[in-house]
């Protein structure tokens, strides 16, 4: 039986394992693959996805989990919070290799949608499931606070 939720906006169906990771239901099947594979277990953040507004690691959620739910990915990001937080994350370089930064972004939308003027407590709170081996971290915490000062 096909289950179905909505991606980006756009209701999909996909009749696959009801246990296949939500990951592999977005890269394989919807073939968006902005959301990375990193480590599979739900530690390092690079699979960060938005369901139902929330921050979550879809390397480790059933796809069963979502049905009828509301899933967002780095190319459904389209609001006023994620295109600051972009426009900081290039403003201010923050990328290196840049392969955990679709993750490290969705985390810090979510953050300011939730938070407008984080400290840096709270931003190393809501990134603290964001592993980036290039260690830009502080360039990471500065975007987003450059982020919400332009929101």
């Amino acid at each position: 039986m096909p289950i179905s939720f909505e991606l980006n906006g756009q209701t999909v169906a996909f009749d696959v394992d009801p246990d296949m990771p939500l990951l592999w239901a977005i890269r394989e099947k919807a073939g968006l693959t902005g959301t990375k594979f990193g480590c599979g277990i739900a530690q390092c953040g690079a699979c960060t996805v938005h369901i139902d507004g929330a921050p979550a690691r879809s390397c480790s959620i059933p796809i069963s989990a979502v049905a009828g739910a509301k899933v967002l990915t780095i190319e459904g990001l389209s609001s006023k919070t994620a295109l600051a937080v972009q426009a900081s994350w290039q403003k201010l370089n923050v990328v290196q290799c840049g392969y955990c930064q679709s993750g490290q972004i969705m985390s810090a939308v979510a953050l300011l949608n939730d938070t407008p003027k984080p400290t840096d407590d709270d931003i190393d709170t809501a990134m603290s499931g964001n592993i980036c081996r290039c260690a830009t971290y502080n360039r990471i915490r500065e975007a987003i606070h450059d982020a919400a000062t332009s929101i």
